[in-house]
């Protein structure tokens, strides 16, 4: 008997070439893909919920992945934990009823991208944020993160995919910018996010704290709808995590307790 599943899965993407299969590059689904074989016997398809690109990270990709064999979600992770190299994990899984889309199901996402700003990078941390040794302006990145809120057009902060997109029309729920010490957090949750947005999204902050772009800038972007140029610049990837994908009611708010990230 088929069962659907749903699996909850993080991974340190600084070795991979994002989610997807890749022909000449490794990429985190094929090794799910590999892992689940042993357990089936057989070769398993796994449906993410994002595309993430090399280099970035996750802490909650949502997949989805059809089983023959009955094995309880418990011994599912279990079983791929075991097999899994130890920079992807499986942290939860349940069954799912066949409707369930990774994709398509889901009615946002929150990613969180990680800047150090200091003098000197701590090597501990290199993987896993981005840096900038020169001073940024909390407030004016603040003020430029709001006027990313609500349904805009971002084709002026995506990179082309290479793919034809039915709309580059996406709705922000909210953008927090957080700072503890040296370190800042941004955090975005929105509909959907297009190729790339994140990260240019967040390179366009770094800009504006930097003194090198206005906050209004944002809008003046945005009301162009114009292909993105050389303005717009695409920040490090190892600082980017996709942190949560929601199902059901959409993440309207802000999350409680962000300036912990």
């Amino acid at each position: 008997m088929k069962r659907r599943y749903k699996a909850t899965i993080a991974y340190d993407g600084t070795g991979y070439s994002g989610w997807q299969c890749q022909e000449n590059a490794v990429g985190v689904q094929q090794v799910v893909e590999a892992a689940l074989a042993h357990l089936e016997g057989g070769a398993v398809r796994v449906f993410g919920s994002s595309r993430t690109d090399a280099g970035v990270h996750a802490k909650g990709l949502v997949c989805h992945f059809t089983l023959t064999k009955p094995i309880p979600p418990a011994n599912v992770v279990r079983a791929l934990n075991a097999r899994l190299p130890d920079s992807i994990r499986v942290f939860k899984a349940s069954y799912a009823p066949e409707s369930f889309d990774a994709r398509t199901s889901a009615t946002g996402k929150e990613y969180r991208y990680r800047l150090y700003q200091a003098d000197i990078m701590p090597p501990h941390l290199a993987p896993y944020w981005a840096f900038c040794h020169r001073p940024l302006d909390l407030a004016a990145m603040r003020k430029a993160a709001s006027y990313f809120v609500g349904r805009h057009d971002f084709v002026s902060f995506a990179a082309n995919p290479n793919r034809e997109l039915e709309s580059t029309v996406r709705r922000i729920f909210s953008f927090e910018v957080k700072k503890a010490g040296p370190r800042y957090t941004f955090i975005v949750r929105g509909d959907g996010f297009l190729y790339k947005q994140v990260r240019s999204m967040a390179g366009f902050l770094i800009a504006v704290g930097k003194g090198n772009e206005k906050p209004s800038a944002v809008r003046e972007l945005l009301r162009a709808k114009a292909p993105r140029t050389a303005r717009v610049e695409t920040a490090q990837p190892r600082g980017l995590f996709l942190w949560k994908v929601f199902y059901g009611r959409a993440p309207v708010k802000a999350p409680k307790g962000a300036a912990k990230a």
